[in-house]
């Protein structure tokens, strides 16, 4: 996955300004890779775990993300910590993570980054 293209609908029609919403999803980027599945170490977006974004005019997100296995022993905690760091960033009203695991994860989803982290070449 490139940075330059986040698992996202931030592209679609929005009243926030386009650079203002580049720069935001570059920090969205930035927060969701400070993330890690504790169980691997490389962050839940290098991961593939974050499925979509969406930013709204009044700038709520809302992410569907997944899990690598439905029972992660994190699964209760992950989404919190996803939330926290979404809402460390200035301007974001609100954030909603919901867990999905429909389609199901799988290491293709990774990105080469994770793949060279975790010696999968």
């Amino acid at each position: 996955m490139d940075d330059a293209s986040l698992p996202a609908d931030t592209a679609a029609a929005s009243a926030i300004d386009p650079a203002e919403l580049n720069a935001l999803t570059d920090l969205l980027i930035e927060k969701l890779k400070t993330v890690y599945d504790p169980e691997i170490p490389v962050d839940i977006y290098e991961l593939g775990l974050i499925y979509k974004v969406d930013v709204s005019d009044d700038k709520d997100v809302a992410i569907d993300m997944t899990l690598t296995a439905p029972g992660c022993p994190v699964a209760g905690e992950m989404p919190g910590w996803v939330q926290e760091a979404v809402m460390s960033i200035e301007g974001v009203k609100s954030c909603d993570v919901n867990l999905v695991f429909e389609p199901p994860w799988d290491p293709s989803r990774m990105s080469d980054e994770a793949k060279l982290q975790l010696n999968m070449f």
